[in-house]
Order: structure tokens, then sequence, then C-alpha cells
């Protein structure tokens, strides 16, 4: 079905095999695999405060707070409109008790605090930040989708340190980054975070992996630990049993 929102035209979408219902724009960034795949990866429990920033229309944390009863999550995201969306979903998904959404830019503090939002509050930070870099390669002439895939070198950075700021000591942030820039992702964690753990994302067991969930410890100091990877698709090209069980059947991706 599709409707406007807004000034947005949208579409109703079922993800998660209909275990959620998100409206969501036609046009620019649309809910794939990574936001489900950054859900499944991320750790809480019942009574934790998690923040989902860059959460666009609020897939992943979303997800999350449906699979872990007694969460609070807040969506962050710097679109106005896209937190609207984002307010209506958990509304929709009768998540909205302990879902909140935040317009405002995670790379300002200060926004945070704006809101009430303490230094420290968040037991856990979930994130799919912007991973083009939008110097060296090209993006997209649709202003949405381009502000969801590509930024400024330095914005990875600023992504962290918000995290950082956000976190308890001890808390832990999950992210979901591209495979071949996880070397300058470990560089810039070591900043603020240690005991990070990686598991690789291949589209089929013959290749190399185009993702990294990558989970790390607020000032955490064990090493690092590399994890068996997802494989998206088998050599006939259809979904495997174990990316089944995540994107549509709710399973989580064990980092242990």
């Amino acid at each position: 079905m599709v409707t406007e929102h807004a000034t947005l035209e949208t579409s109703d979408d079922a993800v998660l095999g209909g275990r959620l219902r998100l409206r969501q724009p036609l046009r620019g960034h649309r809910v794939g695999h990574d936001a489900i795949l950054l859900a499944a990866a991320t750790a809480a429990k019942a009574g934790d405060c998690a923040f989902d920033l860059g959460a666009g229309v609020g897939a992943a944390g979303l997800a999350l707070a449906s699979r872990v009863e007694g969460l609070s999550v807040t969506l962050a995201d710097v679109d106005p409109a896209l937190s609207a969306l984002a307010a209506d979903n958990a509304r929709r998904n009768a998540l909205d008790g302990r879902v909140r959404a935040l317009a405002l830019d995670v790379t300002e503090p200060a926004a945070f605090a704006a809101h009430g939002v303490a230094a420290g509050r968040a037991d856990c930070v979930l994130m799919n930040p912007p991973f083009n870099d939008a110097t060296r390669q090209n993006v997209s002439p649709d202003a949405r989708r381009r502000l969801a895939h590509a930024a400024a070198p330095d914005t990875l950075q600023q992504w962290l340190a918000a995290a950082a700021w956000l976190l308890r000591p001890g808390g832990v942030l999950t992210l979901i980054w591209r495979a071949d820039g996880l070397a300058a992702l470990l560089a810039a964690l070591g900043a603020s975070f240690g005991s990070i753990v990686v598991l690789p994302v291949y589209p089929r067991s013959d290749a190399s992996a185009i993702r990294v969930l990558v989970r790390a410890s607020k000032g955490g100091s064990a090493p690092l630990a590399l994890r068996p990877g997802l494989v998206l698709n088998d050599e006939r090209g259809q979904p495997t049993a174990a990316a089944e069980a995540v994107l549509r059947g709710g399973s989580t991706l064990s980092f242990y």
C-alpha cells in the first residue's frame, strides 16, 4: 500500500517475516538487510537503555525492541521527516510505550542534552553510519539516500564520539560497516573502545565479505576477536538457512 505521510510518499512494508510493519519513503534510502543484521547483532536485556543512531524510519531499533521485552529505545535521526515516520512506526507496532524518536544531529552531543539525555545514559548503542566517502566515491543524486550512505571522512569519528558520550563505562557499541573499511574502523574505535569482536557477512561462501558487524565495549581491554561469519546465499543464489533465521525468523547473531 502506498500513502502520503506529511510530504513523503511512503509504502507500508513487512520486515522480519511480518513481525514488524514499517512505513518508509518510496524514494531514497530503503530498509534492507543491514538494519536487520544490526538489530540481530545487538545484545540487550530487559531494563536496558538503547540508542539507535541514524535510525531512519526505525527499523533496527524497533526490531531490537520487538525482540527484547522491557528494553527502552531512543531512535535518533537528523531528518525530521524520517524521525516522524520512526515515531509513527513505533506506534503502529505497539512499541511506543518504550520507544521514542528524536530528530537531532548525532554528531552534536549538545543536541542530546537538549532533549534531556545525560552522558553515560546508555547501556548499548547501535548504529549504521554512512560509510561511503563523499569525496572519493560516487554518491546518489537523491538527498535522503546520499545522507544515509555518504559522508565526509571525519563522520565516523564523530559518530563514535557520540556513542562514547552516550554509553556508560562498559556499555557496548554495535555497528555495521563496509568490510573493506575494517582497518580504518578498528583504528577509529581504539580511541574509546576495546574488547572488539568482528563478525563478517559474506554474500556467498566463495566471496569476500561485504559487511562487518562489530561489537566493542567502552573502555574494554580484551584482545580483538574475529568470529565465524554469516553467509547470506548458497551456491544457487538462495538464502542460507542461517540468513533466513536472522532476516525472517528474528534469530540473534552470536558473538561468542
